[in-house]
Formats: structure tokens, C-alpha cells, sequence
């Protein structure tokens, strides 16, 4: 059933695309990258920074480690790892700033060269600041397609070799004369999400290249079924709005997995939310997650902040339909809502899931219908002839490589208490999570998180080694801020901040000196942020003072 929806009430609701649990296959046809980090959009007021900073290339080894079986057959070639820099800042002595880019192209991070965490510790210490491309991200591919055999070089092993070979190595445009290599020069690595967890074990394993690093929302501890993703949403979100996904979902699962899964009463179930061209049961529950799952792109600055997660909210916990109403439909829905169990509140929950047939036709059946595909097409993930392509342009393979082989962090419904009702379906389990795995790279077993986890998990420490958190965090489970992690106190030699309120590596966005305002950037960041920029000029005093 396709709801017809007044345009004026769909201009009302502009909704972007939020995290589902499962990434579907017209997402990753379309180029839009299954990564941990929320994207910073570039704003209108702004003038984009791949005008003001050029792209360099410096050649590295493919292969590290020659004597490290998992790369056989080796590689004695090299390849262009991209860079970008500005040295607006500059002063004699000062220390580079190495923001990793992770899992994710390059020029995403350039607005943090602009007004971000890289230019505020660049002019905070008088040091260049640098954006690092990852290996196999952007323009950094060191093999001519991304077959299973050929991503055999895309290990953090081999990505923290080249950070460290570019501070060895690398020679800036136009400073050619000054020595900038380390461990000449203090080089200090920050990274958000993956490319946080990416310099915390960078400081540790390379101490003597990386003087110091800056791990936000670092997710040091890697974890096969990461059902923890969605607790802090469970603690921190709108009570109200956590209540009823709750019970929206035990709902569909009750009908989904239990006594009443009758194959009729499941079509009757996709029908009414507009989804019954959608062929497996996981695909569609997995679609109707991406309210829920759009927490983590909520920010402190309105241009980069993804609103749909509140929206979502203001939908389904709305005390009356939002929109007009096929009567039958209704009747359906009080049909369902008993079916599932929950006939003594049918009154308030009929309400709720109406209002939540109409976001997901507006988010997702609608957008699905104007590009001229089915529901199934737009949302499947089963699809064995598509995971076999892994030509050059296939980039969506590089991330799920990684964390098929090495990082798991699959987020399901399944592994929740059985005691606890889920924020997502029970039908999103390890299986479904890891269809790519299996059908991308025959990767049949779990990740080799013990591979990651050698690195020190939660307990990860060393001296000039900062970790930044944010309170609300889904990832925050993964950091060193995790509720399982050990208590530590914060000094400046060994940084430990959470900070209050807020969601995924906040500190690393900022605003231009005209845009901020009293509220803006908010206390919580603002003085996080003082922080940094005091602690590292700290570090550099050491530095300078010989003390280190």
C-alpha cells in the first residue's frame, strides 16, 4: 500500500538518509559508504575546501611486512597515498598535526583544515596541519581492483605503516628547506571513530614517530556482535519516544518470529507499511530501523546536525495522526497491533504505528517509487551477483572488508537480553549482519577481533595519549568510556574526557570566529576543545623544553 501523502506535508518533514543496522545493496551501488563516522556536510555559508587545499601524493610501500604470511604472495610495489596540508600557521618548531581520514575519502575531512580540530591545534601550536588518507579509501588504492586476494593489504597493520612511513618521509610543498620529517619534528595524530581507535594504537605502536595523539571516539575495544550500539539511544533518547519503538518493534518481531508468523499476516504486516515487494523478512525489518538508527548523525552545529532522528521521534510518539488516513488501513493496523500482542493498548499504539506507516513511506517507500525501483530492489541485501563485483570502482568493499576480517562491530537486535525489548528487530542477527561477509569475501568465521584487541582494548594507554568521548555515544561502548572499561582519572600527559550530551567525535567539527555564539559551539565542546588546544601546547612545551 502506497499512502498518497500531500506534497505540502512532505516538504514539511525534509528527512536525510539515516543509519540502518544492515547496509542495503542501492546504498552501496550509490556510493554511499557503510563507515562508523557520521560525514560532515559542507554548508552553503561555507567555501569548499577543495578549492583551498590541493591534493599531494607521497609513494609508500604496499606491503610492510614481508615476513608476515597473511600477505602472501608480497608485494615489493609502492602506491600514491593522498595528503592534503595547510601551513597557514606555521612556525618554526612547530609540530604537524596528522588528522587520519579512516574509513571514508579524504576530502570529507577537509572542512576540519577549514574550522575543525585540526586548524584550532594548528594555530593553537604554530604547527601544519595534515589530512591522511587511508589506504584503499579515496584515491589511495595500492592494487588494480578489490578482489578478495588483492584486499589482503588492507589491514590496520599495514595502515598504520604508512602513517608512520609519511612522517618519515613526507616533504612539504614550499617548506622544502625546513625538516619535517619525524622524529625531527613532534608529529601529533588525531582521529575520530575507526581513524580514533586508528591513532590510539598508532602512538602506541610507532612511539617514536608520533609524539602524541588524540583518539575521539576512539573504538579501541573491536567486538563481534556489537548489540551494545543501541543502548546509549535506550538511556539517553526521549523516554517516550524509546517506550514506543519498543513496543513498535516487538510488535512487528512478535508477528515476524512468533506463534502468529502465518505467511498471510506477514504480507498484511509489510503491506501496510507500503513494503510488500520486499522479499525476506530481515530486509524489511531492517528497514523499518533507520529511524531509530539515525542518533548517531545528531550534532551540535545545525549544518552538520542530521535531524531525523528527532523527527522520527515527533512521528511515532505524536498523540494523534499526522496524516490522512485510509480507514481500512486502520482497521489493519488494530489488526496487527492485537496480533502482536498488544491489544490492551491498541488505542495509543494504533496511533503510533499509523504515524510510523507514514514516516517510512515518506523516508523510504516514497524515494524508492521516484528513482523507478521496486521496494525490494532499494532495500535488499541478498543479492550474491552484486557482492561478487570488485572491480576498481567497487569501492563500498573497502570497510566491510575490514570489519568482516578484523573488526566486527555488527549491530544487531538479536544479541540483546531476552529480558530487554530491542530498538531493532530480533531478525537483524549475525547471520543477516554477515551476509556480506560471506557473500563479498567467503568470509564464513567471525572477525579476528583478538587481532585488534592485541593493541590493548579498553585498557589501551600511554603517555601523550588523549581519549575524547562523547557521553550519548552508541560507539561509546567500543572506547576506553565504555560503562565495562576501567575508571581513569585525566591529566595532561594522559588526557580522559567524556563529554556531557554529546554523540560521535563532536570535538572535531568547528564554526568560523563570525559564526559562533554564545550557545554555539556548546559549553561541553567548547571547553573540550580549550582543552585540546591546552594539552597539546603542554605537550609541545615538553617537547621544546627537551623534557620529554
Amino acid at each position: 500500500m502506497h499512502l498518497n501523502i500531500p506534497t505540502l506535508l512532505f516538504s514539511l518533514l525534509p528527512l536525510t538518509t539515516a543509519k540502518s543496522a544492515s547496509q542495503p545493496i542501492s546504498s552501496l551501488k550509490s556510493g554511499v559508504a557503510p563507515n562508523l563516522s557520521h560525514r560532515q556536510i559542507l554548508s552553503k555559508r561555507d567555501v569548499d575546501p577543495s578549492t583551498l587545499y590541493p591534493a599531494y601524493n607521497l609513494s609508500v610501500p604496499i606491503d610492510h611486512f614481508h615476513n608476515e604470511s597473511m600477505y602472501e604472495p608480497h608485494s615489493s610495489g609502492t602506491f600514491n597515498l593522498r595528503y592534503f596540508f595547510d601551513a597557514t600557521f606555521y612556525k618554526p618548531g612547530g609540530p604537524v598535526i596528522v588528522l587520519e581520514s579512516g574509513e571514508d575519502d579524504a576530502t570529507d575531512r577537509l572542512p576540519y583544515l577549514q574550522k575543525g580540530i585540526a586548524h584550532q591545534l594548528a594555530e593553537a601550536t604554530g604547527g601544519i596541519a595534515v589530512v591522511l588518507e587511508h589506504r584503499y579509501y579515496g584515491t589511495s588504492f595500492p592494487t588494480p581492483d578489490l578482489s578478495t586476494e588483492n584486499l589482503r593489504f588492507l589491514t590496520t597493520q599495514q595502515a598504520l605503516a604508512d602513517t608512520a612511513f609519511f612522517a618519515r618521509n613526507v616533504v612539504f610543498e614550499g617548506l622544502e628547506d625546513e625538516k619535517l620529517t619525524a622524529p625531527h619534528t613532534p608529529y601529533i595524530a588525531y582521529g575520530g571513530s575507526y581513524a580514533g581507535a586508528f591513532v590510539a594504537f598508532l602512538r602506541k605502536t610507532y612511539p617514536d614517530t608520533y609524539y602524541g595523539a588524540i583518539s575521539s571516539s576512539g573504538v579501541t575495544k573491536a567486538i563481534y556482535d556489537y548489540w551494545e550500539y543501541y543502548e546509549p539511544v535506550r538511556e539517553y533518547g526521549p523516554p517516550d519516544c524509546i517506550l514506543a519503538t519498543q513496543k513498535l518493534t516487538n510488535i512487528v518481531d512478535n508477528i515476524l518470529l512468533g506463534k502468529n508468523n502465518t505467511k498471510g499476516l506477514i504480507k498484511e504486516l509489510k503491506t501496510a507499511f507500503g513494503l510488500q515487494d520486499v522479499q525476506y523478512n530481515d530486509d524489511f525489518a531492517n528497514v523499518l530501523s533507520t529511524g531509530i538508527g539515525g542518533w548517531q548523525g545528531r550534532n551540535w552545529d545545525p549544518a552538520v546536525n542530521d535531524p531525523s532522528f528527532s523527527q522520527y521521534c515527533g512521528n511515532i510518539t505524536a498523540n494523534s495522526t499526522l496524516y490522512p488516513t485510509p480507514a481500512n488501513l486502520t482497521s489493519t493496523v488494530k489488526h496487527l497491533v492485537a496480533a502482536g500482542g498488544y491489544a490492551p493498548q491498541s488505542a495509543i499504539l494504533t496511533t503510533q504505528m499509523l504515524n510510523f506507516i507514514s514516516y517510512v513511506n515518506i523516508t523510504s517507500v516514497q524515494p524508492c517509487i521516484a528513482g523507478d525501483q521496486t521496494t525490494n530492489e532499494c532495500y535488499t541485501t541478498h543479492n550474491t551477483s552484486f557482492y561478487a563485483l570488485d572491480d576498481i570502482t567497487q569501492t563500498w568493499r573497502s570497510w566491510p572488508y575490514q570489519y568482516c576480517s578484523q573488526w566486527g562491530f555488527l549491530q544487531t537486535g538479536s544479541g540483546v537480553p531476552k529480558d530487554q525489548l530491542p530498538l531493532i528487530s530480533r531478525t537483524i542477527t549475525l547471520e543477516y549482519e554477515s551476509i556480506i561477509c560471506r557473500d563479498a569475501f567467503n568470509i564464513t568465521t567471525p572477525s579476528d577481533t583478538a587481532i585488534i584487541n592485541a593493541y590493548g582494548g579498553y585498557d589501551i594507554s600511554y603517555d601523550r595519549l588523549a581519549f575524547i568521548d562523547g557521553e550519548d555515544d552508541p560507539w561509546r561502548g567500543a572506547t576506553p568510556h565504555a560503562p565495562e572499561a576501567k575508571p581513569r582519572t585525566s591529566t595532561t600527559d594522559m588526557p580522559f574526557i567524556l563529554i556531557e550530551g554529546a554523540v560521535h567525535h563532536w570535538d572535531e567539527n568547528g564554526l568560523f570566529p563570525n559564526e559562533t555564539t554564545a550557545t554555539l559551539p556548546p559549553a561541553p565542546v567548547a571547553e573540550t576543545q580549550k582543552d585540546e588546544a591546552a594539552f597539546v601546547t603542554a605537550w609541545m612545551a615538553e617537547w621544546k623544553a627537551g623534557t620529554r
